[in-house]
């Protein structure tokens, strides 16, 4: 069930999103050869509970850390621990937190030192995507505007959305309806209407979407060994447009 939040709701969202917005800054300023995955997940929980407010991941459905922290050609839900960065690492960080009841939920893909130019671009690109995706976030469109200009895009510079893994509503639960598919066509899905708030969520791989999950149960790879990168924002759909919650 779909449930449309009210001013209210939305404006407790964007405190939410905002203390989010400043955490993943933070952490996204730590990233750099020889800190280690770890060290960036034990200052993201320490600066959400600093900011009075909750880890969303840590212990979700069993994850056991705070953060994902997902190199290279892994996609999502990263494990976080002994792993050091080295020079020339795409990392991803996906991170949630809870305030006063609201989720908030936002990722961000950076370079680590200096990386190839292909990986600059799959990071580019990646970016580009979900601001599209942003873009075709607005009242009386469709869910299928979203995912067609984020396929699109992607496609256009010789890239591929993974599609077992998509956005999703999101409010008092992490996880809410309805998906928010990478991939689709113009015109379809259900309608976009004023209240709606979703976290819009590209992943983009440098070669084949398809995806296998490791031995961990948790860490989704690409099949091919190429490279990922993943963006995200929480946004809600005004009479305005779109409002991004997670602004870092």
């Amino acid at each position: 069930m779909i449930r449309l939040k009210s001013r209210d709701e939305v404006e407790k969202m964007r405190l939410s999103g905002a203390k989010l917005g400043t955490v993943l800054g933070y952490i996204g300023d730590m990233v750099e050869p020889g800190i280690t995955t770890g060290d960036l997940n034990r200052a993201a929980e320490l600066r959400i509970r600093e900011l009075g407010a909750a880890p969303a991941f840590l212990h979700y459905m069993g994850y056991p850390a705070a953060l994902c922290v997902s190199v290279n050609e892994e996609v999502i839900h990263g494990i976080p621990g002994r792993r050091v960065l080295k020079d020339g690492d795409v990392v991803s960080l996906d991170l949630g937190l809870i305030y006063e009841g609201y989720y908030a939920d936002s990722a961000v893909t950076i370079a680590c030192g200096d990386v190839a130019p292909d990986d600059a671009h799959l990071i580019d690109t990646t970016r580009d995507c979900l601001e599209a995706g942003i873009r075709a976030a607005v009242q009386g469109g469709r869910l299928g505007d979203i995912g067609s200009v984020v396929q699109g895009l992607a496609e256009r510079n010789g890239m591929n959305v993974v599609r077992e893994y998509v956005g999703h509503g999101i409010g008092r639960e992490l996880h809410e309806d309805p998906e928010v598919p990478n991939y689709g066509k113009p015109g379809t899905g259900i309608n976009l209407k004023e209240g709606l708030v979703i976290a819009i969520e590209p992943m983009v791989n440098a070669g084949s979407p398809v995806v296998r999950v490791l031995d961990d149960s948790w860490t989704v790879v690409t099949a091919d060994g190429r490279h990922s990168a993943h963006f995200e924002h929480t946004i809600a759909i005004t009479a305005r447009g779109p409002l991004v919650l997670t602004q870092r």
